[in-house]
């Protein structure tokens, strides 16, 4: 089964194809340039960036995989969550596509495809802990099996990601502040500064594993502004920061793990690539017998394989969205 995946959830335009599950070809189109000069993304921006993107892509990874349209069994688009006016752009291509080619269309949820990211190296055996962690998402899922996952908890606030963007705003670093923060942290002194760590008790939601990430940003803006750190002292900034955030992200996961009895965790979503968090959660996998596995940074951030692979077991079975399907910037897991 030939499977074209296609996402537009945010700023990175998309397109993969799978045989047999197997990545044959997987493009991305970056739009860092475009929003560097905000400090953050424009969903205006990121929609119009889109409309330019989306064809010459998905007719690279067309080719780069060496088939046609012809050869294509079925289409995966992301469906949500995300930016209404982005995945509105991939969903039409995609219906566009189907409906011209009579091929069965599935929409996919965008943190499916995170939560299943691994699966496209190496097989990950059900059931498995996941802390899916991006700039939009801080959560963490107990996955059954396919199409079968229940949400033990979620950012109340800020996504880390998020977090980590503000704060390299903040320091001046630029866009996007994952990489920034994570390359200066490398150099400083992670624990120059006690940056404080959230502990969240149990809401009416009844989730027992929530994050919450925006009084860690706030305390850097207030530390930053009383000292005006320059040269090493911001390299200590970033590097106290990043201590508080994994701190507080494997804390909770290890805490849930612990709850479930999981044997594996899954770590994945863009955060996931952040070296200090790979480095800490790889050692807590050692010392509490916990499997740890981690998608490599090409299929961390935003990609379209992992849409096309989370499509392809539906796919397989028969499944087909109507073409009424529409885009939902809050779709729920």
């Amino acid at each position: 089964m030939i499977v074209l995946g296609i996402e537009s959830s945010c700023d990175d335009t998309a397109a993969a194809v799978l045989v047999d599950r197997d990545v044959r070809s997987s493009v991305v189109a970056s739009q860092d340039a475009v929003h560097q000069k905000y400090g953050g993304i424009v969903p205006e921006l990121a929609s119009r960036s889109h409309l330019r993107a989306i064809v010459p892509v998905i007719e690279q990874a067309l080719s780069k995989a060496h088939v046609t349209l012809t050869d294509v069994n079925g289409i995966a688009v992301t469906a949500g969550p995300g930016l209404v006016g982005s995945l509105l752009v991939g969903l039409s291509t995609a219906k566009a596509i189907a409906f011209a080619r009579q091929l069965p269309l599935v929409g996919v949820n965008h943190l499916e495809g995170h939560l299943l990211s691994p699966q496209l190296e190496a097989e990950v055996a059900f059931p498995y802990l996941v802390l899916l962690v991006s700039g939009g998402h801080t959560s963490v899922y107990w996955a059954e099996g396919y199409g079968c996952y229940r949400c033990l908890g979620l950012t109340r606030d800020d996504a880390a990601g998020e977090a980590f963007d503000k704060v390299a705003k903040i320091l001046g670093l630029g866009f996007p502040g994952g990489r920034a923060i994570d390359d200066l942290a490398r150099s400083g002194d992670r624990e120059a500064i006690r940056f404080p760590r959230a502990r969240i008790k149990p809401g009416r939601s009844g989730r027992r594993f929530d994050f919450s990430f925006s009084g860690l940003k706030t305390a850097v803006w207030q530390y930053v502004r009383e000292h005006v750190p320059a040269g090493e002292a911001i390299a200590a900034v970033a590097a106290s920061f990043q201590e508080a955030v994994v701190d507080q992200l494997l804390d909770t996961t290890l805490a849930a793990a612990n709850d479930v009895g999981a044997q594996r965790l899954v770590i994945a979503g863009g955060v996931a690539a952040n070296s200090r968090l790979r480095e800490r959660a790889l050692a807590a996998g050692a010392k509490f017998g916990l499997a740890v596995s981690m998608p490599s940074f090409r299929y961390c951030t935003d990609n379209a394989a992992m849409i096309a692979y989370a499509g392809s077991w539906r796919l397989a079975r028969g499944d087909c969205d109507p073409f009424t399907l529409n885009a939902s910037a809050d779709l729920e897991l």
